[in-house]
């Protein structure tokens, strides 16, 4: 195994970020700590590509941390729709309200003190604290994870407790006494480019010449995968109603799958969809049918949704349900909608504007 106390390991990563790291995102080049948070929320799972446009329009709508916390949660969500792992935009709204009252206004510059806000871990605070604040602190993201297992041949999946804790200790012990902030975008930089998780780039990697994983043959090996497991299933049968001009949408509740954004109503177990259109929707429904199933796969589960599409006719005593509301269909673009409910829905508006009889038709 490398020496963990080698200075040469950072000399190498930040030699190397000066000629080929990434220079040009948009969050880069700053210090304002709403930008940095911001990105490193969002990136939080998700891939630099996917992300750019979120931020963009996120910086269009809400361009300091005072307007998002002013915001509709609402809006917040919205935006966020598509991007996944949706505690993340509540959270990130949440910590912009927490820091308006509590800091005022100002975000707070103590690692220890960044990561007690909502959303925010261990490594998310220390790179809000090196890169903004000029902070002396290591990060432990996928990316420097896999470059750590990888350098170091660390055993074990980097999610389990003790290698973690061992990951932590190693990325401290390898942290410069200067230029912290371009070694740690180094590291970043390296997993997401060169480093990756299939088909590294090893001929150009910096690292090359002292990866334990590269001179063991075990780079495929590492890091460890997680533990595999049977997901656990379930079903869900939803109701997508329309009146030739608007969907029926149904706001979630604030936590849990989906938390805070809309959806389609659910029918319960065992149902009369036509029965439960009536009582709980208020709606009378002709041609009730069902649509293609959708599979949609999450961290911990395996969902399938079935949904059944109808025309609805409002009862004339309808009684008024708060969370339930009716989105034009040009509206519909814009709205917080999940990304499976999103592909049913547009498949849906797809096939009726074509005419087609399979938005209303029953399916094999």
């Amino acid at each position: 195994m490398s020496n963990p106390d080698n200075p040469d390991f950072s000399a190498l990563l930040i030699a190397w970020h000066k000629r080929h790291g990434r220079h040009d995102l948009p969050w880069q080049g700053t210090q304002d700590p709403y930008r940095v948070w911001l990105s490193e929320i969002m990136l939080q799972q998700t891939q630099v590509a996917a992300v750019i446009p979120y931020y963009q329009r996120f910086l269009e709508r809400f361009p300091s941390l005072a307007e998002l916390a002013n915001a509709p949660v609402e809006d917040v969500m919205g935006l966020w729709s598509g991007l996944g792992y949706y505690a993340r935009a509540r959270n990130l709204h949440r910590c912009a309200q927490i820091v308006m009252a509590e800091h005022a206004g100002r975000f707070p510059d103590n690692p220890d003190v960044i990561q007690r806000l909502p959303g925010i871990g261990r490594s998310t605070a220390n790179a809000i604290a090196v890169f903004c604040f000029g902070a002396q602190a290591a990060i432990l993201d996928g990316n420097v994870k896999r470059v750590l297992c990888r350098s170091h041949g660390i055993e074990g999946f980097p999610g389990m407790p003790a290698v973690e804790k061992r990951l932590w200790a190693l990325a401290e012990s390898l942290l410069p006494q200067r230029g912290s902030s371009t070694y740690i975008q180094a590291q970043m930089d390296l997993g997401a480019t060169i480093c990756t998780r299939s088909r590294p780039g090893c001929a150009q990697c910096p690292l090359a010449g002292v990866c334990v994983a590269r001179s063991d043959k075990r780079i495929a090996e590492l890091p460890a995968a997680r533990p595999r497991k049977a997901l656990p299933q379930r079903e869900v049968d939803v109701l997508l109603l329309h009146d030739g001009k608007r969907i029926l949408l149904e706001r979630r509740p604030p936590t849990g799958i989906w938390g805070g954004l809309l959806s389609l109503p659910e029918l319960p177990e065992p149902h009369d969809a036509q029965l439960h259109a009536a009582q709980a929707c208020g709606c009378a429904v002709d041609r009730l049918a069902p649509l293609a199933p959708l599979r949609h796969t999450f961290t911990h589960f395996q969902l399938t949704l079935r949904p059944w599409s109808g025309e609805a006719r409002l009862l004339p005593h309808a009684a008024e349900n708060s969370t339930l509301c009716w989105v034009d269909f040009d509206a519909l673009a814009a709205a917080a909608l999940p990304t499976p409910i999103r592909k049913i829905v547009d498949d849906f508006l797809r096939c009726l504007r074509c005419g087609s009889s399979d938005a209303t038709a029953q399916v094999p």
